[in-house]
């Protein structure tokens, strides 16, 4: 069976995360999957249609298109997935207009009622993504990670030079930029902390030492097991609820405690006293980070516990069923508009 899924780059870390990582797993299935960037040009989207006759089901991963490019896709297969793992249906955090968008809201609303069936990335998703299709049409398939892909943090700092680490985009990257008085007061509090910043971005702090590392898929598991603790801050609004929590299920990967505030997915993905701490206030964060960062045995335990329930519940091989069992669902099934 043929897959044709329509990307915004096959780079881009969603579709490395959540389709291009399983095609070897597919493939052994029976399931090919192309990979298909978003055309850019008027006479590549009209072509669009005949690429995609060819396809057995299709899926649309994160866009949302304009009516008539939605009518083209529809009428081009009788499979048609969408798949997401933001909260595509509202602006980002950092928007100054505020995260609500009518324009999105309705977009999002007219992509879901045209599919088979759509994949959200949380409960949180699945739910907004419900109130436009019914509910048996929508399903969770959470973010994966790979653990063999991901060396194990030996946890050998004790007290002098740990190293927090934190790993993302140049966009997320302004969350840290929200909690640089935090940041700062951690560095202040607990002698000995570095924080490395694995992005194409970074920024520089008075009290805290910050090594830069430019971020590539070559190297960034070696950079994340090289360090001691993972940190991830995001701000209290829809649109974190919508995020999947990459980087924690990384730090997990990599054997790393996890101190965040429990936010979303995070306060689901952090187990509180056994893979990391939660924590809100200037006061909690630096009770954690000061305690794992004169523990190194327990950053040890709590690195092993996080890599055990990823491995359990959050690994490419997870996802990989969970899709499968989807496809195979789809597979028997012809669309039918809900009325």
């Amino acid at each position: 069976m043929r897959i044709t899924a329509l990307v915004k780059n096959p780079e881009h870390v969603c579709c490395r995360y959540r389709l291009a990582a399983y095609r070897p797993m597919w493939e052994q299935e029976g399931y090919q999957l192309r990979l298909r960037p978003w055309p850019r040009t008027w006479l590549s989207r009209l072509l669009l249609r005949r690429e995609l006759g060819r396809a057995d089901i299709v899926i649309l991963q994160r866009k949302l298109v304009p009516a008539w490019q939605l009518a083209l896709l529809r009428r081009a297969t009788d499979r048609f997935l969408f798949d997401f793992d933001d909260a595509v249906f509202l602006r980002d955090s950092y928007a100054p207009q505020g995260c609500y968008s009518s324009a999105r809201a309705r977009g999002f609303a007219a992509v879901v009622r045209a599919c088979d069936a759509v994949v959200s990335g949380n409960d949180f998703l699945r739910d907004h993504a419900a109130l436009w299709t019914p509910s048996d049409r929508v399903h969770v398939i959470r973010t994966c990670v790979d653990p063999d892909g991901y060396p194990m943090a030996e946890h050998v700092r004790n007290g002098h030079r740990v190293q927090l680490v934190w790993i993302g985009s140049r966009s997320t990257l302004r969350g840290l930029e929200r909690v640089r008085r935090l940041l700062e007061h951690l560095g202040r509090s607990v002698p000995g902390l570095d924080l490395k910043i694995i992005c194409d971005r970074f920024l520089q702090l008075r009290h805290l030492p910050v090594l830069c590392c430019p971020w590539s898929a070559a190297t960034e598991a070696a950079e994340l097991a090289s360090a001691d603790i993972g940190i991830s801050w995001l701000p209290g609004d829809l649109w974190s609820r919508g995020k999947c929590c990459l980087k924690v299920l990384q730090y997990m990967a990599a054997g790393l405690p996890v101190v965040a505030n429990p936010i979303g997915v995070q306060a689901h993905l952090v187990r509180h006293g056994e893979t990391g701490f939660l924590a809100e206030t200037p006061e909690q964060w630096t009770e954690a980070i000061g305690r794992l960062a004169r523990d190194p045995e327990l950053r040890r335990q709590m690195g092993l516990a996080g890599r055990h329930r990823l491995e359990r519940e959050f690994s490419v091989a997870v996802g990989a069923r969970s899709w499968l069992d989807l496809l195979r669902e789809v597979k028997r099934q012809r669309h039918t508009v809900p009325g």
